[in-house]
């Protein structure tokens, strides 16, 4: 078993709130590993400290054998750790297509050091393989569209695609289905399940069962920002503290 990411002991308060206490989690290489719970759980805010938008007040977030506890986050993006966000981070004034082929520029070049509007069009190669991430998503024929014009299900995926183009070695989503019809959701998990065949690792934070049991290798639970259980979706099914944190409630944060 080859682990690629490893948290261990973090914590992390607000005031007198411990949105986490000790965690602990190892992620094996090429899984899909779910992080479920009920409202305010953490989850969201475990995620931030892995991509360095949060520091834990202790404890080490271990990635491809070096602690990501300190750098940047787009020192930690560069690294190969990439998240999709719950409410879609996209430039709604250019096209899809540019839009895509950005954090391409920046992980190739460095952020903050290329000028992409000078550069874009001078980018062949970048120009197929940002296609290729819209094809991917199902969003190749809106290649030449403003971002802003798109639904929000069809910004979620542009998003995605974003993180896809980067080639990460593990692609963090924060409810990559929210605000999508059925269809569309199935969509989704086909293309996350394609993602995977191809070995890329994913962690996903999602309220939808039905995502979560069709993609999950393994899942963890949140309640009250500790992990009460780990195990495969059938061991998670059956087990009684996870019925006991739910109490019928939603899955959602």
């Amino acid at each position: 078993m080859s682990i690629i990411l490893e948290i261990e002991g973090v914590n992390k308060t607000f005031g007198g709130l411990h949105a986490l206490s000790d965690i602990q989690l190892q992620v094996e290489k090429g899984t899909t590993h779910a992080i479920i719970g009920p409202n305010g759980a953490g989850k969201s805010t475990l995620l931030n400290c892995c991509i360095g938008r949060l520091i834990p007040d202790d404890g080490t977030v271990t990635f491809n054998g070096h602690n990501m506890i300190g750098m940047q986050p787009h020192d930690i993006n560069h690294a190969g750790m990439v998240r999709v966000f719950q409410t879609p981070e996209i430039f709604p004034e250019l096209t899809l297509l540019e839009n895509v082929i950005i954090p391409a520029l920046a992980k190739r070049d460095g952020t903050f050091k290329f000028n992409p509007f000078r550069s874009m069009s001078k980018e062949t190669a970048l120009h197929d393989d940002a296609m290729a991430a819209l094809t991917d998503v199902g969003l190749e024929r809106f290649y030449d569209q403003k971002a802003g014009s798109i639904s929000r299900g069809d910004k979620r995926r542009l998003e995605l695609a974003m993180g896809l183009i980067q080639q990460p070695s593990l692609l963090l989503l924060d409810e990559p289905t929210a605000g999508m019809a059925r269809h569309d959701t199935n969509k989704t998990i086909d293309l996350l399940q394609k993602i995977k065949e191809r070995g890329m690792t994913k962690i996903i934070i999602e309220h939808d069962m039905h995502v979560v049991f069709s993609l999950a290798d393994r899942i963890s639970v949140l309640a009250q920002g500790r992990i009460i259980e780990t195990g495969t979706p059938d061991e998670i099914k059956n087990s009684a503290k996870v019925k006991e944190a739910y109490l019928g409630e939603s899955v959602d944060e």
